[in-house]
């Protein structure tokens, strides 16, 4: 990696989040980021290094996420804040909480699958419909 490279992932935050991870998990974790944000244009994201994700929503505020992605040693889960009142006909959802649910995605397979896409596009407009802000005409 030469200089200009390397100023620029320190400069670009994402990239600088995901430099600890391995190049199979980057690629993944740039897959779902690049899914969301494809489905949810103009959501805000947000990196939050401690926590260890990259955070999605109309509002910068904990109760406004509408998905989370959180990449992992063995893969990377894409999280959704209301998962447990998606539409999941194809299975998809892990997890035991009141509200919070997530997908597993270990291959770029998992990414594309049309059953992902319908869970983002769901909560996408579930979210947008209670939380976005109206735009001024």
């Amino acid at each position: 990696m030469g200089r200009s490279d390397e100023a620029a992932t320190v400069n670009d935050p994402v990239e600088a989040f995901l430099a600890p991870y391995s190049a199979e998990i980057q690629a993944l974790t740039r897959r779902a980021r690049a899914l969301v944000l494809d489905i949810m244009p103009g959501v805000l994201e947000q990196v939050d290094v401690p926590g260890k994700l990259f955070g999605y929503g109309w509002a910068a505020t904990y109760k406004d996420t509408i998905c989370v992605i959180m990449p992992l040693k063995a893969g990377v889960n894409l999280g959704f804040a209301r998962g447990a009142e998606l539409p999941d006909p194809e299975g998809l959802l892990r997890g035991t909480g009141k509200r919070a649910r997530h997908v597993r995605l270990s291959t770029p397979a998992d990414v594309e699958r049309p059953a992902l896409r319908a869970l983002l596009a769901a909560a996408a407009a579930g979210d947008e419909q209670n939380w976005r802000p109206k735009e001024e005409p």
